[in-house]
């Protein structure tokens, strides 16, 4: 039946099959209230379909402390297909990622001719547990559209490569520009340009570096555009916080280790990882911690150093997971968490390659140890697969992700915050009380479990401490005034602080 399908259409049949099983339910899955409420159920652009009016805020707006007007574009569409069914944008996100892992296996085997390697990377990709975030998220269509285009300037690139034409050149800047429209993480795609130039494109050379980097400019240009406008935006919304260097750096450094643990043995995860220096009370990284994680981290690059020569894709996975991570390690801290399982959506390629090169090449090896080798691949990608799909379970809904998280994680005042809203909106006022006040028993200075608490006494009466709560808010964030529904604004008008 299938002797004469090609062996590539075969296995893009079977990534697609594997890929697909392990996110066959998000089409029953709700918005999340956490960034899902954000960017669309209260966003009145989104919440229209896709309009000229629409359009021109996407690309005017620096709404929610993000420029990324072709994401917003993509939501206005999905609303005007399917409205507000939630399911129909999981299904979409879904569709995105399937198109993704593809492209990661087309694009490798094209640069480096190894099929059966090629096909390993894409299925991590497709099933790994740490990128469940971005598919089952709805908010994260930015992770996926990024990616999207990331990929198809690699491929434009590799054939740019291959016949050096100024149309396919064109393209590359082209799918650069629409990835950092998506999701400005896309500003370190010029430096994975350079290192796909060693290997597996080996067009770099000394001889050629000048020219090499140079045909990089226009890249790095827009590029840096990019990195100052997403900078400009993020610092005008009140998204990048003041930390003391010294914590931002070892929080980077043990956030790196976090991911390679959680790639090698993905468990505990979360949607929101507390940073420590934000946690009232905590001291922030033990020092032993991050000197041990920069030992590590050290270590691995002299190894990727030394070896470059006789294994050149270990280092260049090992720089590509190191060089498309920096933009979100928290050098610069935007936001308020000490790392994210969505971040690692394009980084872990870097990662997969590494493993999926340094494997043994079946032609040499005996019979049994072939055997064995790939037995020992199909059971590590069915354990991916089934953790994967238990991870994504938890996605159904508000109540069971961060139920979850704060099994998985201490001090989690974004998940107790998230279950008080799921609280309230299903009437159990004590509970999402209680929420709320722990929320901010861990973090005094955040201002949505103070808006929320006023909520909550406003449902009970209690009008005085509900102004209280939401002046607070206020003070926090002038903006949440801007929110306000009429009653809210009376309240804070002519209410009196509580006793107490």
């Amino acid at each position: 039946m299938f002797k004469h399908i090609p062996t590539r259409c075969l296995i893009a049949m079977a990534l697609v099959a594997l890929t697909a099983s392990v996110y066959r339910e998000v089409g029953g899955f709700s918005f999340i209230d956490y960034d899902d409420n954000l960017y669309l159920l209260d966003n009145g652009f989104i919440r229209k379909g896709l309009t000229l009016e629409g359009i021109g805020w996407a690309f005017s707006s620096g709404y929610a402390s993000n420029w990324h007007p072709l994401t917003w574009i993509s939501h206005m569409l999905d609303v005007s297909l399917f409205g507000m069914d939630s399911g129909m944008h999981h299904r979409v996100n879904l569709l995105i990622h399937l198109v993704n892992t593809l492209l990661v296996f087309n694009v490798l085997r094209r640069m480096t001719g190894a099929m059966w390697r090629s096909a390993l990377v894409a299925a991590l990709f497709g099933i790994h547990p740490l990128h469940v975030e971005s598919v089952a998220w709805v908010a994260e269509r930015k992770d996926l559209l990024c990616a999207f285009f990331s990929l198809l300037a690699i491929g434009s690139y590799e054939r740019y490569r291959r016949d050096p034409a100024g149309i396919r050149y064109i393209a590359v800047f082209i799918f650069l520009a629409f990835a950092l429209m998506s999701k400005p993480m896309a500003v370190t795609l010029p430096f994975l340009l350079i290192l796909l130039d060693f290997w597996p494109l080996g067009r770099f050379s000394l001889e050629r570096l000048r020219g090499s980097l140079a045909g990089k400019v226009p890249l790095v240009l827009l590029a840096a555009a990019s990195s100052l406008v997403t900078f400009l935006v993020q610092k005008g919304g009140g998204s990048v916080k003041t930390l003391p260097l010294s914590g931002r750096l070892e929080n980077a450094a043990t956030s790196y280790v976090a991911y390679l643990g959680k790639t090698a043995w993905p468990s505990s995860m979360a949607p929101f990882y507390p940073h420590p220096l934000l946690v009232s009370g905590d001291g922030g990284t033990a020092a032993w911690k991050a000197a041990a994680a920069i030992v590590l981290l050290a270590g691995m690059t002299a190894f990727a150093l030394r070896e470059f020569s006789r294994r050149p894709w270990f280092g260049i996975g090992w720089f590509w997971f190191l060089g498309t991570m920096v933009p979100v390690i928290g050098l610069v801290q935007v936001g308020d968490q000490a790392f994210a399982d969505r971040y690692t959506y394009i980084p872990l390629i870097g990662l997969f390659i590494a493993c999926a090169w340094s494997l043994p090449d079946p032609a040499r090896l005996t019979r049994t140890p072939r055997l064995v080798t790939h037995v020992a691949v199909v059971a590590a990608l069915l354990l991916l697969a089934l953790c994967a799909r238990t991870q994504a379970g938890y996605w159904i809904d508000s109540g069971t992700l961060f139920g979850h998280a704060l099994e998985v994680t201490e001090s989690n005042w974004v998940a107790h915050d998230a279950l008080g809203v799921a609280s309230f909106d299903g009437g159990r006022y004590e509970e999402s009380l209680s929420h709320f006040r722990e929320a901010l028993r861990i973090r005094p200075g955040y201002y949505e479990a103070r808006l929320n608490l006023g909520k909550v006494y406003f449902a009970l009466g209690l009008t005085d401490a509900a102004a209280f709560q939401i002046r607070e808010a206020i003070r926090l964030n002038p903006r949440v005034e801007e929110e306000l529904d009429v009653r809210l604004k009376a309240l804070v008008t002519g209410g009196e602080r509580p006793p107490g």
